[in-house]
């Protein structure tokens, strides 16, 4: 399996007008200056800043590439000023360009900021929420959109709460193995495109494309919608990827997996995945042994690894000179489970 870095790709920046749009469903926000005034400002950092110390006269390390938060105390601060000295202070802090203002906690703006920022051409917000929450909420919606970014081929499925990555050249059959799942109850996250967003560390999320969502290709038959087909209970719109099984056609001189003892691992966007090899042969069941592979990860996910388990037995059964292998079998009068 290879990545194509063209298929990585992350935001620089993002317009005041596209922050204001996007985050009206997460937080409700409220536009105190006309309308697109300082809309094609650019956030160019997914984190926010309290200028505090900025509106104070500490200016060193004032990060004015972010959107600046005002919460109760820069907002009390401000009104301990005179009319001259927030004027003075609400110059120094818009003479660096920043992209956006947004307030906390319901707090009504001084006409002075209002005056300032219209002359500056920069978008004052209010919200209702307290400092924190708004932060918070803010701040992952920002997360997302400067996110590194892959598109990667192939079809994504939940099976068994388990989010698993189908991929292998084109015609092995990934969409019609998707398609068997579904079927059988599983849920489809997405088809032909994946984007995988990564979130924090060691997290990534998949998602299909606004166009694509849950169409699916059937080679033979066509374009279907499996929203439509199977209905709601079918589809996901997003899920954390943990397993990426690659499909290929059966090489007798490939030395595939026996034991499951070395687990492999593959890693996108520098987050290790785990990745199994799985051998097509016709009359191989590849659906069953996909939710095998679902509940075989889960059972390791809460601690019981199979092949381990059957190394400790072996070692054990060595150990107290059974290295011969006999078998002990306890017969029973009548055949009782």
């Amino acid at each position: 399996m290879k990545i194509d870095k063209e298929s990585i790709f992350k935001k620089k920046s993002i317009t005041v007008e596209y922050f204001y749009e996007k985050i009206q469903p997460i937080i409700n926000i409220k536009l105190l200056t006309p309308d697109k005034l300082g809309f094609e400002n650019e956030i160019k950092e997914m984190n926010l800043h309290r200028p505090g110390l900025a509106l104070a006269g500490f200016v060193d390390l004032f990060t004015h590439d972010r959107i600046q938060l005002i919460g109760n105390t820069e907002y009390k601060y401000c009104m301990t000023l005179s009319d001259e000295e927030l004027r003075t202070s609400l110059k120094r802090l818009f003479d660096f360009g920043i992209p956006c203002i947004i307030l906390t906690n319901n707090n009504v703006p001084d006409k002075i900021l209002l005056e300032t920022a219209i002359q500056y051409k920069v978008a004052v917000f209010q919200v209702e929420q307290s400092t924190t929450k708004a932060s918070y909420l803010i701040s992952d919606f920002l997360e997302d959109q400067f996110a590194e970014r892959v598109s990667i081929h192939g079809s994504f499925v939940d099976v068994h709460g388990v989010g698993i990555l189908f991929v292998g050249k084109a015609g092995i059959g990934k969409s019609e193995i998707a398609l068997d799942l579904v079927e059988r109850g599983h849920r489809l996250v997405a088809d032909d495109i994946v984007v995988f967003t990564k979130k924090a560390e060691s997290v990534l999320i998949g998602s299909g494309t606004d166009i694509i969502q849950h169409s699916m290709e059937i080679r033979g038959i066509g374009i279907i919608d499996v929203e439509k087909m199977f209905g709601v209970h079918a589809i996901r719109f997003q899920k954390r990827l943990e397993v990426i099984v690659e499909l290929e056609v059966w090489n007798p001189d490939e030395d595939y997996t026996r034991t499951g003892l070395d687990e492999e691992k593959f890693a996108i966007l520098d987050i290790p995945i785990h990745y199994i090899k799985l051998p097509i042969l016709p009359g191989k069941n590849i659906t069953v042994i996909a939710e095998t592979i679902a509940l075989n990860y889960l059972l390791k996910h809460y601690g019981y690894d199979a092949a381990r388990e059957l190394k400790k037995r072996l070692t054990e059964k060595i150990q107290t000179n059974g290295a011969r292998g006999e078998r002990t079998i306890n017969y029973f009068e009548h055949d009782f489970e």
